[in-house]
Order: structure tokens, then C-alpha cells, then sequence
């Protein structure tokens, strides 16, 4: 089965403009998740997409595949449908460009269930780390079935509680790997708009979740940090020096 890795990279992000261009150790984001998505499905299987050329020229000049993109896209996941009208594959992982201390590892275990499940959107979720705080709404919080279903995705801390002793011990955040196959990216896409949660929530994910399209949860290592808003940089870099030693 042919398993791509799609990037999707845009410029203009309302919270941190410019975001797949910033230098983590001297190094652009994107080249790290471009490099640690290649080490998982082969530099020939990775590809970048975008609608800025700046990011596109980037790319280009580190070697990787480029699939330049509308600007009209609303989420990740659209812009990644986009892609799936150009390029044929069994298996597209979406790699979010804001995670460069994503784990080659757990890209193949999302690959590998949805290898198990071809008819399951896959998703990754992790421990939130004691360094992250469970309030906050750049966290997607996740809660989910005993055999891993998802039931629902939050800004808002999940699940709640009504008395004290009764607060959960422990926190899942959403980690963005997901998997599709063709034609789950292809009605996605086709839907032209986001769903009801998902434009309250702004997490793409749940629009599959309203078509009631089960979404199964794979568990990745803890430690994972996006780069959300420009505040998050010095943490990531630390978080990089610590795995890489740089």
C-alpha cells in the first residue's frame, strides 16, 4: 500500500504569521517535521503543502515534494484534500508543520491502524505533559471510549467534574497525525464549509465527527509540543535540545 505524508503549511496564521518559517535551533520548522515525517515513509514520500510561495521556495531547496494549494482552504484537512485530487496514494498522513518534535515512530503507528482499520479516521492523543496546563484552549483536550473511539474533542478541559474528588487524574490532548484514505479526504473537502462544533471548537477533526464517521485514537509518546502562538518557541527549542542535544 502506497502511505504518503502531507504537511500542510500555511502562511498567513492568525495566531503566528509566518509560523512554518521559524528558526528552531537554526533549522525552519518545517524542515524538522519534513525530516522526522521522512524518516517514517522515505523523503520520496513526503510531501508539502502550501499556497505561499515563500514556503514553497523553502521546500524546494531542502529537496521535498511541493502540492501548491488554494488560499480559499479552511482547514488542514481541506488543503490535504486538495492534494488527494492530484496524488493517488492508499494511506495520506497528515503531519501538522507545527510539530517538529513529532516522533517517526508514531507516524508509523498511525499508519499501521489504519492499516487495521481502513475505514476509521485515525488520530494520535497523547498524556498532557505536567509542564502544559489542561485550561488552556490552544490544547485540544480529547475524551474516548475504553476500546479508543473518540467521543469528543475540546478546548475546554475534558471531562468534567462536579466535585473535586471526582477530577480526573489524568488529561489526553490531541496530537496531529491523523490518517484518511482517499475517499474520507475527498468528502471532506467536498463539504465546502465548516460543520457546527467544529467552527465553535476550530478543531477540523470534528467534522467527521458530526457525519458520526468513527475516529479511532492511537497513543503516541508523551512529550509532543506544537508551536502554536510565538510564546511557545523557547519551550519547543528546549524541548529539541533535550531529544537532540543541540
Amino acid at each position: 500500500m502506497k502511505t504518503i505524508v502531507i504537511i500542510p503549511a500555511r502562511y498567513k496564521s492568525s495566531r503566528f504569521p509566518g509560523k512554518p518559517l521559524v528558526k528552531l535551533l537554526g533549522k525552519i520548522m518545517i524542515q524538522w517535521v519534513a525530516e522526522l515525517s521522512a524518516r517514517a515513509v522515505g523523503k520520496d514520500n513526503v510531501y508539502v503543502a502550501t499556497d505561499d510561495t515563500k514556503i514553497q521556495s523553502e521546500v524546494i531547496e531542502l529537496g521535498y515534494q511541493v502540492v501548491m494549494t488554494s488560499d480559499q482552504c479552511l482547514t488542514g484537512t481541506d488543503r490535504l484534500a486538495e492534494v488527494a485530487q492530484k496524488v493517488d496514494a492508499d494511506i495520506y498522513i497528515n503531519v501538522q508543520g507545527d510539530e517538529p518534535l513529532v516522533d517517526p515512530e508514531d507516524i508509523l503507528k498511525v499508519v499501521e491502524a489504519k492499516m487495521r482499520h481502513p475505514n476509521d479516521v485515525i488520530n494520535g492523543y497523547a498524556v498532557i505533559g505536567a509542564n502544559e496546563d489542561p485550561a488552556s484552549v490552544n490544547i485540544p483536550k480529547v475524551v474516548f471510549t475504553e476500546d479508543k473511539r473518540l467521543i469528543y474533542m475540546s478546548r475546554q478541559a475534558l471531562p468534567g467534574f462536579k466535585e473535586a474528588k471526582n477530577a480526573p487524574q489524568t488529561y489526553y490532548k490531541q496530537v496531529c497525525i491523523y490518517a484518511f484514505n482517499r475517499a474520507e479526504l475527498l468528502a471532506y473537502g467536498s463539504f465546502g464549509r465548516k460543520s457546527t462544533l467544529e467552527h465553535s471548537e476550530d478543531i477540523e477533526i470534528i467534522r467527521f465527527l458530526e457525519w458520526e464517521q468513527t475516529i479511532r485514537l492511537v497513543q503516541t509518546r508523551p512529550g509532543s509540543l506544537a508551536v502554536d502562538i510565538p510564546e511557545d518557541v523557547p519551550m519547543v527549542e528546549a524541548a529539541l535540545k533535550e531529544v537532540w542535544g543541540e
